[in-house]
């Protein structure tokens, strides 16, 4: 079992040059988007103090809105003396 150029010669001088080329192109555009997936998932995810907040609103007008209707709901069924 040889390797692919096992028969000892070498490439080129400008297949090697082309290699290292194709190589340092890789490795650049590999960290740039590796930065610009890391930036995405910072704007994606958000502070916990914005989730916490949202939380807390969102829970308050659950209350109310069923304060309010039970209070039409009951006030409706209350005789007038």
């Amino acid at each position: 079992m040889g390797r692919k150029d096992a028969n000892g010669m070498q490439s080129a001088p400008v297949e090697q040059y082309r290699k290292q080329i194709g190589k340092h192109d890789y490795k650049k555009s590999k960290k740039k988007l590796q930065s610009i997936k890391d930036a995405r998932d910072l704007k994606k995810s958000s502070s916990p103090v914005k989730d916490t907040i949202l939380i807390v609103i969102t829970g308050l007008c659950v209350v109310m809105g069923l304060y309010f209707l039970l209070y039409w709901y009951l006030e409706k069924d209350l005789p007038v003396v």
